[in-house]
C-alpha cells in the first residue's frame, strides 16, 4: 500500500492506510477493540487508541514508580512527526 508523503498531516490519511502504517511500525491491533494497537519494544511496551481528533499513547510502567505515561498527538501533525514522537519511546 502505497502512503502519501510522510510530510503530510495524518487526517489526510484514509483509516485503511493508517492501520498499514501502525502494522508497518510493529503495531498490533486488538482483535476486540478496533481502535486500540499494542506495541513492544526492548525497552518499552505502549497502548495506542485512534480516537477522533488524536493518536492517545499510553506508555505502560515506565514513569517514576511504575506510572504509566500518557500523550495525545493531533491528527493536524505529520505523519513522519507523530512517528517520530510515538516510536522514539517515552
Amino acid at each position: 500500500m502505497l502512503l502519501p508523503s510522510s510530510e503530510t498531516p495524518l487526517y489526510n490519511h484514509p483509516l485503511p492506510q493508517i492501520e498499514h502504517w501502525l502494522r508497518e511500525q510493529g503495531c498490533e491491533q486488538d482483535e476486540k477493540e478496533l481502535h486500540c494497537w499494542h506495541i513492544q519494544r526492548p525497552a518499552w511496551q505502549a497502548e495506542l487508541w485512534l480516537d477522533i481528533e488524536q493518536i492517545i499513547v499510553r506508555y505502560l510502567q515506565v514513569g517514576e514508580g511504575g506510572q504509566d505515561i500518557q500523550r495525545a498527538f493531533k491528527y493536524s501533525l505529520s505523519r513522519q512527526d507523530i512517528e517520530r514522537a510515538v516510536f522514539s519511546g517515552p
